[in-house]
């Protein structure tokens, strides 16, 4: 099973990644991931990317793909993939069908997680974390003793400058101006899934695998 995943900030999107590929033994390729895993081992692409990061400037779309592609034919990837943060223009989308079509690698489903914007902001909004450990706190979670849930730390919740209500609205923006053409370009080439993120995890996960 091949799987390219969308999803706006704060829909949960990492989180079904992570337990989709476990239920599905699949691997998740998070691209901020497998670059850094790049650099540390200091493949080619990875002492190159190094260079560049090192510069402050981004790494450019065909060394992003090129590692992308690396991982795509390691064993890791055997049972299948859930591609997380790539592709995020239609220029990468470009060099992703030349990667799939060099691999043979066909059938891949596009899964979108959706949600409306004003339920994600207040959603990220409203939510704190936790100075200690980096635990997240949902709005309207509830707190014994003021105690993190995860640490026990005593009045460490915080909350980050990038939950701020028109961080996050810029954030979106940002999203929904480079997603949208992505998606308007696989329409009709992927096989397209779509779930509604605002619902429990349980059950967004219960929606992903039932439309798998």
């Amino acid at each position: 099973m091949e799987i390219i995943l969308f999803g706006a900030p704060g829909v949960g999107k990492g989180t079904q990644a992570k337990i989709l590929a476990e239920k599905k033994k699949l691997f998740h390729i998070s691209t901020g991931d497998i670059l850094r895993e790049a650099i540390k081992n200091n493949t080619e692409l990875g002492q190159t990317a190094k260079s560049i990061v090192e510069k402050g400037e981004l790494v450019p779309d065909n060394i992003m793909g090129g590692i992308v592609k690396e991982v795509l034919r390691s064993d890791r990837c055997k049972n299948g993939f859930i591609l997380d943060g790539f592709p995020r223009t239609v220029a990468q989308a470009v060099i992703l069908d030349t990667v799939f079509a060099e691999l043979n690698i066909e059938n891949v489903k596009l899964l979108i997680v959706g949600a409306e914007d004003s339920i994600l902001i207040d959603r990220i909004s409203g939510r704190k974390l936790c100075k200690s450990c980096g635990f997240i706190l949902s709005k309207g979670a509830l707190l014994i003793d003021n105690k993190c849930p995860s640490c026990s730390a005593v009045d460490s919740f915080i909350k980050r400058k990038d939950d701020d209500e028109e961080v996050i609205k810029r954030r979106l923006k940002i999203y929904h101006e480079t997603t949208k053409p992505v998606l308007d370009y696989y329409n009709g080439k992927l096989t397209e899934i779509v779930v509604d993120g605002t619902q429990e995890i349980e059950k967004v996960t219960a929606d992903i695998l039932a439309k798998l």
